[in-house]
């Protein structure tokens, strides 16, 4: 009967999975999206949908001026009282830095746009994907970075002040601006070197030298981890991330329920002692959520943990 349960959901969320699977490739199209009032004409819009997630892409009317609008300039600010504590997403623990200018890492890098643009970021901001901003997993907050393109050698200063992104082969979230100005909307992603800044890093780009391997961080891969054992009288749960802080945990389930899409109904935030789980069931019993963590595992690089 279990196994039976599990085909159907599984058979019911295939649409969805090969939905994803298209974001992941970038083969989207877009739609309508708040535009900032900037005047002038409007630059044009890319054909292909751009952004990672499902559902995202650029506004229909980007202002003409994306070039123009400057980077932002690294400054002294006190880090985010919630923000910059340990975590855990999907899996995979994440220990944020304390003091910027002790990192840099080169990796793949996508973009966000209308589909987060106007909601709130991990410091409580109003995300503008048309600002110089950035999402990083353990970058302080909020910090500045130096992103370059190493395809193209253009370089931005990105000011900081979210989390993610989530998936294993990704390193920096940029806005739509900050994605634009490094050449990097089209293909919805590309190769990009980050660099930590203080706020008196000198702001002109350094020439792309090779660097060596030991100077490198390397993106940090989701660790393998075996499902454990769950009571399946009492229903399965796959958790997603805890946090100390609801608000972090309630804006990690907001973003996965987008997408989710239908199966993000299942998402909720769950109090233990402390701790605010982000969790995605119930499930009939343990058999059912592995197949759903197993595909979620496959198609999203996610590493959910199976727990009662």
């Amino acid at each position: 009967m279990a196994s039976k349960s599990a085909n159907m959901i599984l058979s019911r969320t295939n649409s969805l999975f090969c939905l994803l699977l298209l974001a992941a490739c970038g083969s989207l199209t877009t739609g309508p999206a708040p535009v900032s009032d900037r005047g002038g004409d409007t630059a044009a819009t890319p054909k292909r949908g751009g952004g990672y997630y499902k559902d995202d892409g650029p506004g229909e009317h980007p202002p003409a001026n994306l070039d123009a609008i400057p980077d932002a300039v690294p400054k002294a600010e006190p880090l985010h009282r919630f923000a910059n504590n340990p975590y855990s997403v999907l899996g995979q623990d994440y220990t944020p830095l304390r003091e910027a200018g002790h990192y840099k890492a080169r990796g793949l890098a996508s973009w966000y746009g209308k589909k987060f643009h106007g909601q709130k970021t991990s410091t409580g901001d109003v995300y503008d994907m048309y600002a110089m901003t950035a999402a990083h997993p353990t970058l302080p907050i909020p910090s500045y970075a130096r992103v370059t393109s190493l395809a193209n050698g253009k370089s931005v200063v990105v000011r900081v002040n979210d989390r993610g992104p989530f998936h294993a082969n990704r390193i920096i979230d940029l806005s739509y601006t900050a994605a634009w100005k490094l050449g990097l909307v089209g293909g919805g992603s590309g190769m990009v070197e980050v660099e930590s800044l203080m706020p008196s890093s000198p702001l002109a780009p350094p020439a792309l030298l090779a660097m060596k391997s030991d100077d490198v961080v390397p993106a940090k891969a989701a660790e393998d981890r075996p499902l454990p054992e769950v009571d399946d009288a009492r229903g399965a749960w796959l958790q997603l991330g805890a946090f100390g802080n609801r608000d972090n945990a309630e804006a990690l389930k907001s973003r996965l329920a987008r997408e989710l899409g239908d199966m993000g109904d299942k998402l909720v935030v769950r109090t233990a002692g402390n701790l605010f789980r982000v969790q995605l069931g119930p499930w009939a019993d343990a058999q059912e959520a592995r197949d759903i963590a197993a595909k979620l595992a496959e198609l999203l690089e996610m590493k959910p943990v199976l727990v009662r």
